[in-house]
């Protein structure tokens, strides 16, 4: 049996994952960090509009999970992930995310404010990262 680390991701609205799993990547400001059992503590930023990629035991696909900011925080024997927004990848709509994404470029293109365009421009980036996390659960590339 693999060495395992458990790992909690939490979002704002509630509790996305709650188990045990061979490795994580996260995606840190500073770069991916790849976390497994004994990693030394840490605490770090989370990019906004990434994927978390969890390896979970017995499973041959890694497990995605879009979020959007936050924090990681790696203790010894857990992993806590503290997201703004986390949705796991087949939870996705893909239809509701490309309507966002439609929206979003339209409201690029009538903006009345620079704040609109800044809004809009935040609202396409989340909906292009999700759909890279569609994509990717499509094809199977929940690969590290």
């Amino acid at each position: 049996m693999a060495t395992t680390i458990h790992l909690d991701v939490v979002s704002v609205e509630a509790s996305i994952f709650s188990g045990v799993a061979e490795y994580v990547i996260a995606p840190a400001v500073m770069g991916e960090v790849g976390i497994y059992p004994n990693h030394a503590p840490m605490i770090a930023k989370l990019k906004p509009n990434a994927e978390l990629r969890v390896k979970i035991p017995d499973q041959d696909e890694k497990t995605l999970i879009f979020i959007s900011g936050g924090l990681l925080e790696v203790q010894p024997g857990v992993i806590t992930v503290l997201a703004d927004t986390a949705i796991r990848g087949q939870d996705l709509d893909e239809a509701r995310v490309l309507e966002a994404k439609r929206q979003a470029e339209e409201a690029m293109q009538h903006r009345s404010s620079e704040m609109d365009y800044a809004k809009a421009q935040a609202e396409l980036a989340t909906a292009m990262a999700q759909l890279q996390v569609i994509e990717k659960m499509r094809k199977g590339k929940a690969i590290h």
